[in-house]
């Protein structure tokens, strides 16, 4: 058979025919570099992505507090959703970007510190029920400021001692408006022993105020 018989592939069209098949079986493999839209699987995220949309929206989420919402989630059916659905909407938000721990860990802080007065200790605490990673939250609470935690703690006790309206009677009444004083620190999270002497300082100050004797 001649070289040019039609019948006969020749160098060219076998390198084309190799490549097509060895594209085809890329294809089976998924390495391809195109992503293949499987429509069913998008139809049955469509729900869980727009409530990840939504709830992103109204604030900034952590990956795991996105995922407990989303597992919360109820289709038509009244059955909550598939976990691996919800890892998959989870795992594409953070390659996206809309969800990032570090950026979640850093304005939190930043915002609760400044804006509700939180201590260290309390915005630890908010964090881990958040499921952000330990060295994460530790990295987002060093850019706290301990004059401001000084300046937070001294505004509370100055705060509380202000509403002290009497000169306490005695030593106990004393010692009943420092303990309330004392209690407001500790609900934001500052330790007793960090508080009680600034807190005598504060009720002190008021009493002065109050024309009485602080001795």
């Amino acid at each position: 058979m001649s070289a040019s018989d039609p019948s006969t592939p020749d160098s060219s069209s076998s390198d084309r025919i190799e490549q097509l098949q060895a594209a085809i079986a890329a294809v089976q493999r998924g390495e391809t570099g195109e992503e293949i839209i499987d429509e069913s699987l998008e139809e049955r995220l469509a729900p869980l992505k727009s409530k990840a949309t939504r709830l992103i929206s109204h604030r900034d989420r952590s990956a795991a507090e996105l995922r407990t919402r989303l597992a919360e989630s109820k289709g038509a059916d009244g059955e909550t959703a598939e976990p691996d659905l919800v890892d998959l909407v989870v795992e594409r938000c953070i390659a996206n970007g809309m969800v990032d721990d570090e950026r979640f860990a850093n304005e939190w802080v930043r915002q609760r510190q400044h804006n509700q007065r939180k201590s260290v200790s309390v915005l630890r605490r908010e964090l881990v029920t958040k499921g952000v990673a330990s060295h994460i939250i530790e990295e987002a609470l060093s850019q706290v400021d301990e004059a401001d935690q000084e300046a937070i703690l001294d505004d509370l006790l100055t705060k509380k001692a202000g509403t002290v309206s009497t000169v306490p009677a005695d030593r106990r009444d004393y010692e009943r408006h420092l303990r309330r004083i004392v209690g407001v620190a500790a609900r934001r999270g500052f330790p007793e022993g960090r508080s009680l002497t600034r807190a005598r300082r504060a009720l002190d100050l008021r009493i002065e105020e109050l024309g009485g004797d602080a001795s």
